[in-house]
C-alpha cells in the first residue's frame, strides 16, 4: 500500500488575510470611487519612529511580479518586498466609538511605536 504524505508550508496560502467586514469596507470604497479597475496596494515603506511604515491607497496600475489576492470581487496588491514583511498579516476594519479605520495585525512585527503606524 502506498501512502502520501501531505507537506505543509510554513507559510499561509494568502500573503494578507482580510475580515469579512474589511473586504465590505474595502468594496463600498472602490465603488465610491466608481471604478471597479481598483485594487487596494498594500506596501511596506521605510520610515517612521520604528523604521518602517505601512502604506494602503487605491491602485489601477498592476505590475507583473506584484502579488494579486483576491476576496471576491476585491483584490489586494503587495508588491514582493513588501510581501515579505507583511506575510501571514490580517486586515481588519474596526467602526467603534473607541476605534475606527483600518487596522494590520503583523505577526512578523517585532516592535511598534506608540502612535501605532510603524514597525519594526
Amino acid at each position: 500500500m502506498t501512502q502520501i504524505l501531505s507537506i505543509k508550508s510554513n507559510q499561509p496560502q494568502k500573503t494578507v488575510l482580510l475580515t469579512d467586514i474589511a473586504i465590505d469596507k474595502v468594496r463600498e470604497l472602490i465603488q465610491a470611487e466608481s471604478d471597479s479597475g481598483l485594487a487596494l496596494r498594500m506596501a511596506v515603506r521605510p520610515g517612521g519612529c520604528s523604521g518602517f511604515s505601512y502604506e494602503m491607497y487605491f491602485d489601477s496600475q498592476i505590475d507583473e511580479s506584484d502579488i494579486v489576492e483576491e476576496f471576491g470581487d476585491v483584490r489586494v496588491v503587495v508588491d514582493p518586498q513588501s510581501a515579505e514583511m507583511v506575510r501571514g498579516s490580517t486586515l481588519d476594519y474596526k467602526d467603534g466609538l473607541m476605534e475606527t479605520g483600518f487596522s494590520i495585525n503583523n505577526p512578523n512585527v517585532a516592535h511598534t511605536c506608540g502612535c501605532g503606524n510603524s514597525f519594526s
